[in-house]
């Protein structure tokens, strides 16, 4: 259904976009993917795969970079940062508008299905700035109406990031238990997110309007039948 067609990923640096780039590199889903990103980075052993192409384009000027999404009929958006990286504008500039921008360039281009990673507890109407930002953009881009649009709300990343921040060790070590004893609740491992995105390839969204909204109990559930799926295509 793939074997011919063409996907590009944003944000492919980050956690979930680095274990989806594994994935899609290793089960050789699409012809060709296209890396899109600020940077271009050492993908290592997960570069066996002649389809993939890195391209380094400047979000700031997104419109001047259409020809990196050209052709692709399938986009996963794994885009974002943190308020404490970028600060509060910073953040929004990112996680919204960044997001928004590389959304209508991919539907101006054709795309058929948009795949969005967001958060748990999303909402346009929260007095919290990251849950306000994160539903801001879920409707902005449903407004751009694809054919099928995903979106996925994780609960709290699990990883082994290369520079974890400390507090974020503390939180992890202290809910560890909850973690174990429901471990669809709160949390979801960064790999069963991509597995997720991916097991939705062949999906339709449960929506007339041809999106759906992907909770953190629903990722762990498509993210373990991924490889069965997988090997049924």
């Amino acid at each position: 259904m793939f074997s011919s067609k063409t996907a590009f990923v944003v944000g492919y640096t980050g956690e979930v976009g680095k274990q989806l780039t594994k994935e899609l590199l290793q089960k050789n889903i699409f012809a060709r993917v296209v890396l899109i990103g600020r940077r271009k980075v050492d993908l290592g052993t997960d570069a066996t795969s002649a389809n993939a192409e890195q391209v380094q384009i400047d979000f700031d000027a997104i419109d001047q970079h259409k020809a990196a999404f050209s052709g692709s009929s399938v986009g996963f958006c794994c885009l974002g940062t943190s308020r404490e990286k970028s600060g509060k504008d910073g953040f929004f500039k990112v996680d919204h508008d960044y997001v928004l921008n590389v959304a209508k360039v991919a539907k101006e281009s054709g795309c058929e299905q948009f795949h969005l990673v967001t958060s748990g507890g999303a909402d346009k109407n929260s007095f919290l700035f990251y849950l306000k930002t994160k539903g801001l953009v879920e409707e902005h881009v449903e407004e751009l109406k694809f054919p099928k649009l995903f979106i996925y709300r994780p609960g709290m990343l699990l990883s082994d990031r290369e520079q974890r921040r400390i507090a974020e060790k503390t939180i992890n070590f202290l809910l560890k238990p909850i973690y174990t004893l429901c471990p669809t609740w709160m949390s979801v491992p960064v790999e069963t997110v991509a597995k997720a995105m991916l097991a939705n390839l062949w999906n339709k969204p449960k929506a007339e309007n041809g999106v759906e909204i992907v909770n953190n109990a629903e990722i762990h559930k498509l993210g373990g039948d991924f490889e069965k799926m997988f090997e049924q295509k």
